[in-house]
């Protein structure tokens, strides 16, 4: 039960569903531990009965029949049932025994039973559940080989008509149509069990086409759908293997699955999990089919893919790289991506080769795959080539002026024992920017953040009262020039406190916390804590209806 966490119903209810949750804590009763799974009902406006599925596909679950839950949503009533269970986690071992000890007297009850006391219970069961009913004529059909009863079956338990609204089949409903779909698996996996397994083969694909064309209408956020895709392709392999259909078939059937991409991985088939149905005549189809289909079309994401999957299979690096070498991307990631093949096939001058050819057919290094810039130049730097690894940080820098690309050119040169020339080149080029008010991504001049990035703070002070800076590198200068330059920090952290103390909100208190902390230390270095203390009780009077910012300065003892 890891999943089921206070910070788990959190996420999934928000916060003002979970806060509401905790009033209805002693509406919660008969719980019932399962496998898996709680229930219980809760007490509202109405009774609502409740359930929370714990290992699911995609983790802690929940449904519940108020309105609100029945739209699909994790609502209060879930809550509390979680926060129920969590505190009586102590007694989750014995009611769990307890659900496992009612299971066991009911199979042993049912053991007991003669055979005509069980087909009394059972058409018992039939004539008031009629789900249990159409479950059990489908078995049946399966059973005796009606396969014309067993498909209209099927497109029926994947037909979502019955659940959709309007078309689409909302996320209230999603379990309920996986539930009903998946016994659509347990009719295929019936008809190999019972001798049928080539009828098998042919629903199971029908059955994944449906599903396919299902899952377009299908809010499918918790992943059901996903698994029974998963499903239905088990049921095929197993169905196949039962069968041993003919391998020229399979295999082109197998190659048109891969490609056809109509379900998007719903049922991702490997075709090599088939490879002891194919036998050597189906691998060579396979192999020559996926072959044809690239050279057809050596862009496409699916035959790419086909074609990486047989070649790796087969350690064929060659042809692994004659894929990717079919489609370079313009900034350098498949020149990165065949590298790295080669480095894992001990080809390493042949991969340092296709790196340095990505650099140079890159024609906008600005756009460059930072991650191909790394590789070069750590082969480099490895071979003691640290002079070509400097160049290559140079132009890289030259193109993409950041505070990372500054950082690493600063790294490179300092290993070649020649930063302070080229530092100089990179803050002329940096100064340039700023004159012309290039900002970096966080907001403001990057040559700002270089100089502070070198702690060559007076320069970085000039910089900034010269060609500008956003709040966040003014405060960073502030934090750093404060021992040597308390006047001048003193006036940035009045400045940034100003517009703080007309807002509210906790995290702004805190934020103005902070400041005032420092604007003390400015006035303790300056000598002036009389100022300070007439700063602080103004700011007290303005402020005094601000209950938690009073109860931040009090724990500062400001």
């Amino acid at each position: 039960m890891g999943s089921l966490t206070e910070a788990n119903l959190k996420a999934l209810a928000g916060a003002r569903s979970y806060e509401r949750a905790l009033g209805y804590l002693d509406a919660v009763s008969g719980v019932e531990v399962g496998d898996g799974w709680v229930t219980a009902s809760v007490h509202g406006t109405e009774r609502y009965e409740a359930q929370l599925t714990l290992d699911g596909p995609g983790g802690l679950a929940g449904e519940c029949d108020c309105p609100y839950g029945l739209e699909g949503n994790f609502c209060k009533h879930l809550v509390a049932l979680g926060l129920t269970v969590l505190a009586q986690r102590e007694s989750l071992p014995r009611q769990r025994r307890a659900a496992r000890e009612r299971a066991r007297d009911l199979d042993g009850w049912l053991s007991a039973l003669s055979k005509d006391e069980l087909l009394a219970v059972l058409r018992e069961q039939i004539d008031e559940d009629q789900q249990v009913r159409r479950r059990l004529e489908l078995r049946a059909a399966s059973a005796r080989g009606d396969h014309a009863t067993v498909r209209a079956r099927i497109r029926d338990l994947l037909d979502i008509g019955p659940f959709a609204r309007y078309g689409y089949v909302e996320y209230a409903d999603a379990r309920a149509y996986a539930d009903q779909a998946g016994q659509a698996v347990s009719a295929i996996r019936a008809l190999t069990g019972s001798g049928r397994a080539a009828d098998a083969i042919t629903l199971a694909r029908e059955a994944m086409r449906l599903l396919a064309e299902a899952v377009e209408s299908v809010d499918d956020s918790d992943g059901w759908l996903g698994q029974i895709g998963a499903d239905l392709a088990g049921a095929h392999l197993d169905a196949c293997r039962a069968a041993r259909p003919d391998p020229v078939e399979l295999a082109r059937w197998l190659v048109g699955h891969a490609l056809a991409d109509l379900d998007d991985g719903l049922t991702d088939i490997d075709p090599l999990d088939y490879e002891d149905v194919l036998g050597g005549e189906g691998m060579a189809v396979l192999r020559k089919s996926a072959v044809e289909a690239w050279r057809g079309n050596r862009r496409g994401l699916a035959e790419k893919y086909l074609m990486e999957r047989l070649a790796k299979a087969g350690g064929d690096v060659d042809t692994v790289i004659a894929v990717h070498a079919a489609d370079l991307s313009p900034n350098g990631h498949t020149h990165l991506v065949i590298a790295r093949e080669l480095d894992t096939a001990q080809r390493s001058e042949e991969a340092l080769g296709w790196a340095e050819r990505g650099i140079r057919e890159t024609r906008d290094l600005a756009a460059v795959d930072t991650a191909l810039v790394d590789y070069l130049c750590d082969r480099y730097a490895r071979a003691d080539r640290l002079s070509e690894a400097l160049a290559v940080r140079r132009d890289h820098f030259g193109a993409r002026r950041t505070l990372l690309a500054y950082r690493q050119l600063r790294a490179a040169a300092q290993a070649g024992d020649c930063w302070r020339t080229e530092r100089e080149g990179a803050l002329d080029l940096l100064r340039a920017d700023a004159e012309r008010r290039q900002e970096s991504p966080y907001g403001g001049p990057v040559l700002v953040d270089a100089l502070l990035d070198d702690e060559d703070i007076d320069a970085a002070w000039q910089a900034a009262t010269r060609t500008g800076a956003d709040d966040r590198q003014w405060l960073a200068l502030a934090d750093q020039a404060r021992a040597e330059r308390p006047a001048d920090a003193l006036g940035v952290y009045l400045r940034l406190a100003e517009p703080l103390t007309k807002q509210t909100g906790n995290p702004v208190y805190e934020q103005l916390v902070r400041l005032l902390l420092s604007i003390r230390d400015c006035h303790r270095r300056l000598g002036t804590p009389d100022e300070f203390t007439a700063y602080v009780t103004a700011l007290r009077t303005a402020q005094k209806r601000k209950r938690n910012l009073m109860r931040l300065m009090n724990e500062h003892s400001l």
